[in-house]
């Protein structure tokens, strides 16, 4: 018997996959792809390809992105120039920039060391916008362990164009050569000394310490206690606001003023209040209106009654200070506003050659509450 040829067995049919399905179509290319080419295979976009795009010279583009105001230009050539360095996200090199025009457009400010109050942090912020409306990049640098003439070696690095220092680093006329010979048209000090070669932006804490001791001498208060807050860098303010309120004390007969340590801790401050008693004070000048409050309310925990045993007075004039019960007295402190201080940064990167200037940046004024 002969055999049949063995029949091949049925092979399942193959399922479909990724790879063998058919690639999905590719999206349309965009004007800007078909100029410079997608994102994925396309260098980073130059002011050429933006000129290409947008029909005009690379010159124009320059002009336009950068404000520049000697060449006149169309508006509609501005708004196509603009559209098309949107559409290729196209940045302008800031490298290159400062090369062509032999400065950068950076304000810089050094951070801050030691905590600043709701109204340091207004002034900051107002000086920030108002010189971004001027077209200047401002330019935090953290310069913590940092001081002097080394500090002001790091800022050169950057090149600014001006540089306005908080005071907390201890800037020396070298100091401010090396930052003139690197390029910085202004070098802008605030603080309550004077730099030479520097403009200087006074803020004399004395005034604050003076006010605030007037106020409570007014008051028919003796026996004055002034708070020093204890933690780092502090003292930059509290001693010369000691001063200041030594020297209110010094003009009336049978004052006196005595140094009261105190930190920004809840248990600092009941140990301060749990002596108190020993201290034989009659008021309190706070140094501002956090550490007053704090105060205020660790003596009403031991018992003393304010402003009947004590008198207590802050500094800031922040709303807080108002919402408590006895509303809190303060010094208000006027402050320069930030545009004035833009428009004088503005000013001498223009017209650098000038001699340098002292400018008073705040006055204070007493305000009486039920504390006090």
């Amino acid at each position: 018997m002969s055999q049949l040829p063995e029949q091949p067995s049925p092979q399942p049919s193959p399922r479909p996959s990724a790879r063998t399905s058919p690639p999905s179509p590719r999206p349309p290319e965009t004007r800007a792809e078909r100029l410079v080419g997608r994102p994925a295979e396309r260098p980073v976009p130059t002011s050429a390809d933006v000129a290409r795009l947008a029909g005009v010279s690379r010159a124009t583009v320059s002009y336009v992105l950068n404000n520049t105001s000697a060449v006149r230009i169309s508006e509609p050539t501005r708004r196509k120039v603009r559209e098309a360095a949107e559409e290729l996200a196209y940045i302008p090199h800031a490298a290159a920039r400062s090369l062509r025009a032999g400065h950068t457009r950076i304000v810089l400010l050094p951070t801050a060391h030691v905590p600043i109050g709701p109204l340091h942090s207004r002034f900051l912020n107002e000086l920030q916008w108002a010189l971004r409306r001027l077209d200047y990049t401002v330019v935090q640098y953290g310069s913590l362990g940092l001081d002097g003439d080394e500090a002001a070696r790091a800022w050169a690095e950057l090149r600014p164009v001006a540089v306005v220092s908080l005071g907390e680093i201890a800037l020396t006329p070298h100091g401010v050569e090396i930052l003139k010979r690197s390029g910085a048209k202004a070098v802008i000090t605030l603080g309550p000394r004077r730099v030479e070669g520097a403009h200087a932006l006074v803020m004399d804490q004395r005034e604050i310490g003076n006010c605030a001791v007037d106020h409570l001498l007014e008051r028919g208060r003796r026996r004055i206690g002034v708070v020093m807050p204890e933690e780092p860098g502090l003292e930059l303010f509290s001693e010369p606001r000691l001063a200041g309120a030594r020297a209110a004390a010094a003009s009336s007969t049978g004052a006196r003023v005595e140094p009261v340590p105190l930190s920004y801790t809840e248990e600092s401050a009941g140990a301060l209040a749990a002596r108190w008693g020993g201290l034989d004070l009659d008021a309190v000048y706070a140094y501002n209106d956090e550490y007053a409050m704090l105060l205020m309310r660790a003596l009403q925990d031991a018992g003393v009654d304010i402003p009947g045993d004590v008198a207590v007075l802050g500094a800031d004039n922040l709303l807080l200070g108002k919402l408590l019960r006895p509303r809190l007295s303060t010094v208000r402190i006027d402050l320069v506003t930030g545009q004035r201080l833009a428009a004088l940064v503005d000013r001498v990167v223009r017209d650098p050659g000038g001699e340098p200037e002292r400018h008073d940046l705040m006055g204070a004024l007493a305000v009486r509450r039920e504390s006090s």
